[in-house]
């Protein structure tokens, strides 16, 4: 299943920042260079969501004025404005004829870096939400939550340690909205805890970077933090002969048979932290074999497929000209096609990458040409199991940040 919405809360008075953020919203205040929910909206695109509504209260002319009519690596933005303060859970239920069925819901003032993918596929059954639970993050200001058996018991009052925190980012299904009665209301403190009680939330505890910029001292520290988080290792995959087999001109779904382990192979890169690539000559254009149309199809058909297994490819970058094509506009030399490095080049440019933690896999020669120069370690994939061989790269991911 496919999220394709994102609402994002950021209608709050920012009280115990005001001396910092002054007459501004909060999300917007510039955190590394660039207004805070800059990163989040990105974080959104990048996990497949297609269309990120705004709810907005206080201060909303500075997100209608920033944000309404964008679109973020294709991804569309809108905003909902509060006429007065309806809570957390009132600002969802007056935009309630625009919410889909199942949607992300993230808090505006923290970042969680995880897999947002590891909370789908949608709550069914009894559950109504899967909530990102923080583990391993010190501090008493933050309220706790008790999970047993996957499920959330309840909300623990900040001060209580050992347990992990509410990270602010949810998959929620629109039922949630029969639990608001008048407004104003408030998610966290009149909602949730009820349906925890009644056992209609799941919890998945996840160790990875937090940060929120709720206090004068959080702003101050995110603003090395959040550069620091987001500036990832990246992996680049070739497509053929890595994720799928290579039987020659793959363009249609129906021609796809998939590497063993690669979908839980992606999967364990995403969970490590890592940005995802695929970086693919696809010289069947230039030869007239196929169309463009047909390369983009293939990769949004495969990019459903890893969703549904928790995994998703940040990026597909791929190289339709061959020196000796058939197709004239497609018939040169380019830097982009391997063993030329020009689609690690310029994801490299697109995205915050660490490039001294970052590798490609390949099953050609010509694939570690290229990697070797971007500048970055190459391995080659012979044959096997991908997941198998990705472990062998990368180990479970450990927390980094503040506190370590």
């Amino acid at each position: 299943m496919t999220v394709e919405q994102a609402v994002f809360l950021v209608g709050g008075l920012g009280t115990r920042i005001r001396d910092v953020a002054g007459e501004r919203a909060k999300p917007v205040l510039e955190v590394g260079g660039k207004p805070f929910l800059d990163y989040l909206l990105d974080e959104a695109s990048r996990h497949g969501v297609k269309r990120a509504l705004l709810l907005c209260g206080y201060r909303a002319s500075d997100l209608v004025g920033a944000y309404r009519g964008r679109s973020i690596r294709g991804m569309t933005i809108d905003t909902a404005v509060e006429s007065e303060p309806a809570g957390t859970a009132g600002a969802l239920a007056l935009a309630a004829d625009r919410l889909d069925d199942c949607f992300f819901l993230v808090n505006g003032d923290s970042l969680f870096d995880f897999n947002w993918l590891a909370l789908c596929p949608a709550p069914g059954g009894r559950s109504w939400v899967r909530m990102a639970l923080a583990d391993g993050v010190p501090g008493e200001r933050y309220g706790r939550v008790a999970v047993e058996g996957g499920r959330v018991r309840e909300f623990v009052a900040a001060g209580a340690a050992g347990r992990p925190i509410n990270a602010g980012v949810y998959l929620m299904r629109k039922d949630v909205l029969s639990r608001v009665a008048a407004l104003p209301c408030s998610l966290e403190r009149e909602v949730l805890p009820g349906l925890a009680a009644e056992g209609l939330i799941e919890g998945a505890v996840i160790e990875a970077p937090f940060i929120d910029i709720g206090t004068p001292e959080d702003f101050r520290r995110a603003q090395r933090l959040v550069p620091q988080i987001l500036k990832r290792p990246a992996a680049f995959l070739d497509r053929d002969g890595v994720l799928n087999e290579d039987s020659g001109y793959v363009h249609r779904a129906d021609q796809v048979r998939w590497v063993p382990g690669a979908h839980r192979a992606v999967r364990w890169l995403n969970d490590a932290g890592y940005l995802v690539f695929v970086v693919t000559n696809q010289a069947g254009v230039a030869r007239g074999l196929y169309e463009e149309d047909h390369v983009v199809s293939l990769h949004d058909w495969m990019s459903r497929e890893l969703g549904d297994h928790g995994a998703h490819i940040d990026c597909f970058e791929y190289c339709p000209y061959h020196s000796e094509g058939t197709v004239e506009r497609y018939r040169r030399v380019s830097a982009l096609r391997k063993p030329e490095p020009g689609m690690i080049k310029k994801l490299m440019v697109d995205w915050p990458v660490d490039a001294s933690r970052s590798f490609l896999i390949g099953d050609r020669k010509s694939d570690l040409q290229a990697a070797a120069a971007a500048g970055i370690r190459g391995h080659l994939f012979a044959a096997g199991n991908l997941y198998d061989f990705v472990r062998t790269l990368v180990p479970p991911r450990r927390r980094t940040g503040d506190g370590d």
